[in-house]
């Protein structure tokens, strides 16, 4: 769930603060976690000591602004209900706030003046009371609030259920009755949230890093005069990742800090789970003349300016410590590790802006954001939904795994890594080609999404499945099916160690829900698909083919045996190999 604002702004006395009770209540019954920040409330705890000049009315406005982002960051809904007299302010807490509602309480001075009970209003008029907000200190109505309630004129059923359409609108709440609701960023079709009734991104909050309109312009323009550092196919793909929310809840390429905590706990500076350091290697000559605080623009392979980065940080890292813990080994044998020796010495940190896709998508058809898939599965009315991750073609075994989890969930999504690989693996147009058929022939279409997932390979096999299972989490999957050896590669890994490795964090701490899966074969005893768990007999009755021996058949032209794969996936793959011969 993406969290919200709802900023209640008015007189004195408007209702700000019973239609903020009223709305709490409502938003509560529909299951929406909210808190709720009174102006009166704040003022005597957090605020307490501050004045009602206009810097301290700034300063309790940017205090209250800044606990409601917290809020909002954690999947909730925040309200706040506090006069915030001034139009600049507000408009500074907007700007800092992703998903912000702005409700103006409207109503005329002579209603506030009958309905005060204290008889402030009576006072300030007759001016007893100085620097009263509406009679001799200004408040400044807002110009575009999302909401204009008349508590003069209507009643406080009809405010809140104006209130409530423009929020059920936006998607931000789930109306009354229905499963889920398109969350209002992935409905306008933005990376920026959520949607109702599905699992929250990871940190709460969808990334967003795309820069638009007329600040892309400006930013590109400002890029030519920039330091420039060349990325490679990985960080290419990383850029990608972080632009869309893929990497959520990363805003770019990670600190020292993050980076070291993440290398030896595998978690963020904040104390979240993350298991692989997202990083940005450069040489000793790129570094030489970039300081922390200064811009660089990134250069993808054709030449193109793709994004820029603010340096926070520069360092040296122990690589050698990296690849221990990270891959488990430091055997430049291990693709993961060999291409971590291969970049620079000296790593940068900083949030990065990013202008174009550093790479067009291959397949555009299945190229889908997470914004863009929590869409698709709110409009399906799934709020459970298992994703598989995969570089290999689907065969038999796949198939029972994710139909398996199919029967527990509400839609699959089969989302193939599309990004760099090892030269030896099944090129990813092939692989496609195989799903499509599969998929056709062999599965409930309206229950499985294809959808590509362009990140690259990193072969870090356990790390490498909370990983991705976290990524899957950001596209609204709320359970991640993990097989035998997951992202392994060679025998540096046991063979279920990507299954225990999510024990080193409490339940829930994740936020998804793995389905691991023991390896699957076709039964001669009960002549079907299964695992050492539901089929008796000892190895011979099992129809499972290595991965050696499958290649063997598929390059002499023969087809595998039908309870290991399917025919139309193996002519494909038969085909391709003799293509490529």
């Amino acid at each position: 769930m993406s969290g919200f604002v709802v900023w209640f702004t008015g007189l004195s006395g408007a209702g700000k603060s019973t239609l903020a009770a009223m709305l709490s209540a409502e938003l509560r019954a529909r299951s929406v976690h909210v808190e709720v920040l009174d102006g009166d409330e704040v003022r005597t705890n957090l605020s307490k000591g501050l004045g009602f000049s206009k810097e301290d009315r700034d300063t309790n406005i940017r205090r209250i602004g800044y606990v409601a982002k917290l809020i909002a960051r954690s999947g909730a809904c925040a309200m706040t209900a506090a006069i915030s007299p001034y139009k600049a302010i507000r408009d500074e807490q907007r700007a800092q706030i992703p998903h912000f509602v702005e409700v103006f309480c409207s109503c005329e001075i002579p209603v506030l003046a009958e309905r005060d009970a204290k008889g402030l209003y009576k006072k300030a008029l007759a001016g007893e009371i100085k620097n009263f907000t509406g009679i001799d200190d200004p408040y400044e109505a807002p110009e575009s609030p999302e909401v204009v309630v008349d508590t003069g004129k209507e009643t406080k059923e009809e405010s809140l259920a104006k209130i409530l359409a423009k929020l059920e609108e936006l998607g931000y709440v789930p109306r009354r009755g229905a499963a889920v609701a398109v969350s209002g960023a992935a409905a306008a079709g933005a990376a920026a949230g959520g949607a109702r009734g599905l699992i929250a991104p990871h940190g709460g909050e969808l990334v967003n890093r795309w820069v638009e309109g007329a600040a892309k312009a400006s930013l590109a323009e400002r890029a030519k005069g920039l330091p420039v550092i060349e990325l490679d196919e990985r960080t290419e793909s990383d850029v990608e990742m972080i632009a869309i929310g893929a990497f959520s809840p990363l805003r770019g390429f990670m600190n020292s800090k993050d980076y070291l905590r993440v290398v030896r706990e595998m978690r963020l500076e904040s104390g979240l789970p993350w298991s692989m350091p997202i990083t940005l290697a450069v040489s000793e000559q790129a570094a030489e003349g970039l300081r922390v605080g200064s811009e660089a623009a990134l250069r993808a392979r054709d030449g193109r300016i793709v994004a820029v980065i603010e340096l926070s940080d520069k360092w040296r890292p122990n690589k050698e410590l990296e690849a221990q813990e990270v891959f488990r080994t430091t055997e430049t044998k291990h693709p993961g590790v060999a291409y971590l020796m291969s970049t620079g010495p000296v790593y940068l940190g900083g949030e990065i802006r990013v202008l174009e896709r550093p790479v067009d998508s291959a397949f555009p058809a299945y190229d889908r954001s997470p914004a863009t898939t929590r869409a698709y599965f709110a409009e399906k009315g799934w709020r459970r939904i298992v994703g598989f991750q995969t570089r290999n073609p689907i065969h038999r075994a796949h198939e029972f795994i994710t139909k398996t989890a199919l029967e527990i969930c509400d839609g699959l999504m089969i989302h193939p890594l599309v990004g760099a690989t090892k030269s030896d693996d099944i090129p990813a147009d092939v692989r496609m080609r195989c799903y499509e058929e599969l998929i056709a022939k062999y599965y409930v279409k309206d229950r499985v999404l294809l959808s590509i997932y362009p990140a690259a390979m990193r072969y870090a096999g356990p790390r490498e499945a909370i990983f991705h299972a976290l990524a899957r989490k950001n596209y609204g999957c709320s359970h991640f099916i993990v097989g035998r050896d997951h992202a392994g590669v060679g025998s540096y890994y046991g063979t279920y160690d990507a299954q225990e490795i999510f024990n080193a964090f409490s339940p829930g701490e994740l936020g998804i829900t793995t389905l691991n899966f023991e390896n699957a074969f076709y039964s001669t005893v009960v002549g079907a698909m299964a695992t050492a768990k539901t089929a008796p007999g000892d190895a011979s009755t099992q129809v499972n083919l290595s991965g050696t021996k499958v290649r063997e058949l598929l390059q002499r032209g023969e087809l595998p045996p039908p309870e290991f794969s399917r025919p139309e996936v193996a002519r494909i793959l038969i085909e391709s190999m003799r293509s490529s011969s």
